[in-house]
Parts: C-alpha cells; sequence; structure tokens
C-alpha cells in the first residue's frame, strides 16, 4: 500500500508539466550534470544531488516489503530490488521526457537507481533481522525425531526384465 503510494506521488511529480522559458538539451552522458553540480560546490551541489539521489530511495526498502523478500537471500533481494529500481527509473525517466519543460536526464536514472540501492543495503539488514527473530522467551521450534513404523516401509519395486533384442532368436517373428 504504501509503495503504491510513493509511486503515485513520485509519478505526479515527475509528470506535471514544469513552466520554463527555456529548456537544454537532453544529457545522455553519465554522470555529466553530477560533475557540474560537483563543480558549483557547497549546499547547491549537495542540494542537487540530494533531489536525484531521494525521490527512489524509499522504493529501496519498499519494494522488498511489499513482496515479501526480507526472509530471502539478500543478495537475491539486492539484485531483484536494483533492477527493478533501475526500470522504474527509466520508465519514469521517458515518461518525464515528454511532460512539457521537462527534459531527459540519464543522470536521474543512476543516481535514483543508487539512492535505493544504497537505501536497501542500509536498512534491509536490520529489518530481515527484525523479521527472523523469534521473541525473547520463545521456545526453540523442534521437529521431533521420526519413528519409523515397519509396516509403513516398502521395498523397491522390482526392475522388469531387458526387452528382448529382434534378431537374437529369441522373439519370435509375427506370422
Amino acid at each position: 500500500m504504501l509503495l503504491t503510494l510513493h509511486l503515485l506521488a513520485l509519478g505526479w511529480l515527475a509528470l506535471r508539466p514544469v513552466s520554463a522559458p527555456w529548456t537544454g538539451p537532453p544529457n545522455l552522458t553519465p554522470f555529466a550534470t553530477v560533475h557540474q553540480d560537483l563543480a558549483v560546490g557547497g549546499l547547491t551541489a549537495a542540494r542537487r544531488l540530494a533531489a536525484g539521489l531521494l525521490p527512489l530511495a524509499p522504493v529501496g526498502i519498499l519494494l522488498p516489503l511489499a513482496v515479501g523478500t526480507p526472509r530471502r537471500a539478500w543478495w537475491l533481494s539486492f539484485l531483484r530490488t536494483t533492477g527493478a529500481v533501475a526500470l522504474l527509473a527509466t520508465a519514469l525517466e521517458f515518461l518525464e521526457g515528454w511532460a512539457p519543460g521537462n527534459v531527459l536526464n540519464v543522470d536521474d536514472i543512476l543516481l535514483g537507481t543508487v539512492g535505493a540501492t544504497a537505501t536497501h543495503l542500509l536498512l534491509m539488514p536490520p529489518l530481515r533481522a527484525l523479521a527472523t527473530r523469534r521473541p525473547a522467551g520463545a521456545p526453540r521450534a523442534a521437529t521431533p525425531p521420526r519413528q519409523e513404523n515397519p509396516k509403513e516401509r516398502t521395498q523397491a519395486p522390482a526392475r522388469p526384465a531387458p526387452a528382448p533384442i529382434l534378431g537374437s532368436g529369441r522373439v519370435q517373428p509375427f506370422r
């Protein structure tokens, strides 16, 4: 539910028209705007980079929780989440490029994927530990040893004899 609400809010914010008197060309060079932002320096650079990292960051934790992967292997959850976020960021960026006043920027895809991946790596291990932890004082679930019943024991079925080879003299031809 939270994942759906977040994606709807993100889609609405990304796809709304922006009134701009002038827009630049699309950026298809990876990390070009990141280098420009770092060249500006200071609080402006931090604000611009955070604006790229934070929008998809909650998806890095909400997606595994929505599909129930906290109890699965961490690397499967990590790969699945990273791949899904990269596809989501790419689709969102292409759709955003069609909205008036917005321009395609490959760095938004990269920063969004890095933000969600970092969130996943930081928050999923504690959540996984909480999900697999048993309550204090709860007895450990032990499976009782299985009692063998001699009546249940079955013997392996007898193997059938190999089929006779034609022309070996043992098989009668059809008349």
